[in-house]
């Protein structure tokens, strides 16, 4: 079953989709350092470039259309300006490559689109529903789709996505996985003998350990269990009450006596993958920090991946569209 993959980024829906027994063939995306570590892990070809600007001739010919599509325009950190930014009009885009496979008499028998949990009720639900009726009304599609949450699928990371399951056969009887018991803490995933350099000074722990600055005051943790969502501009600042925080000794903020005695540090980016689902044996070397907190942050958990992949492979099985 040949899969093509749109906004790649490092793979993590790739990944879960060939863990699954999907073939993918080609995949895309516009971030030239994220195409270099995607390049480095995986053997299928990726087009450095906009998507928009890529002729449809050069898209080779597909079953599965899988796509990360940009989230910026829809997620809770932005501006939320949807549909009204360049980048919330790649959808579009990829209706329009479905629509040219159809054209074709070439349609597509599954397409896994995967956004931000806001994506359903941004502009009041009218951005969904927009999505929707493209995908069915237009397209011809019979649609499902839920929010899943990384922590419900072995992976200790609060990370709720929305995942778009659209099926050709409108016999498809689709069922989102069933959520897995968590076994593993944030902790279990930390690395040994981490390099000073991610370690903070006094000045940025007593900022890390507030409850907020300003107007903004929340309630600010390190060594959590289950870790807060991993963003794209985690390199950029220190922001208490939002990044992961862990320290050697382990202490929750209220059981530390002394702060200077706390070794406190950020995640470092193997903590990061990790925490995405990608292996040990997933390449980063070659990479700056703050690229690789970009890439990972903007990442699709693996295991969520997975599982939703292995969904639609028995989903296609049943129906006896599996080659």
């Amino acid at each position: 079953m040949n899969v093509v993959s749109l906004f790649s980024g490092i793979g993590g829906l790739d990944k879960g989709f060939s863990d699954s027994g999907f073939n993918v063939i080609w995949a895309n995306d516009f971030d030239k350092y994220a195409v270099e570590t995607y390049r480095r892990n995986y053997d299928n070809e990726i087009v450095l470039g906009d998507i928009n600007q890529i002729p449809f001739e050069q898209i080779p010919d597909f079953d599965v259309l899988i796509g990360g599509f940009p989230c910026q325009p829809f997620s809770m950190m932005g501006a939320q300006k949807g549909f009204e930014e360049a980048r919330g009009t790649l959808f579009f885009r990829v209706a329009e490559i479905i629509k040219d496979r159809i054209d074709r008499n070439q349609k597509p028998k599954a397409i896994i689109l995967e956004n931000v949990k806001a994506l359903k009720t941004h502009n009041h639900g009218r951005t969904y529903e927009t999505i929707h009726h493209i995908l069915q009304d237009e397209l011809g599609y019979k649609v499902f789709c839920d929010i899943l949450n990384s922590a419900d699928y072995g992976v200790p990371q609060t990370r709720n996505r929305t995942y778009i399951v659209c099926f050709a056969n409108e016999n498809a009887d689709f069922i989102f996985p069933e959520k897995q018991e968590l076994t593993t803490t944030m902790r279990d995933l930390l690395e040994r003998n981490v390099p000073q350099k991610y370690y903070l000074s006094d000045k940025l722990k007593k900022t890390i350990c507030s409850n907020g600055t300003g107007g903004y005051v929340a309630t600010s943790e390190i060594n959590l269990d289950i870790a807060r969502p991993l963003c794209a501009t985690m390199a950029k600042m220190h922001r208490a009450c939002q990044d992961n925080y862990v320290s050697d000794q382990g202490h929750k903020i209220a059981e530390i006596q002394n702060l200077s005695d706390e070794r406190i540090r950020r995640l470092t980016p193997r903590e990061c993958a990790r925490l995405q689902g990608f292996e040990d044996s997933f390449t980063i070397e070659g990479t700056s920090d703050c690229q690789l907190y970009k890439q990972f942050g903007n990442a699709v958990t693996v295991n969520v991946s997975r599982v939703v992949a292995q969904s639609v492979r028995n989903t296609l099985e049943n129906l006896g569209e599996w080659n």
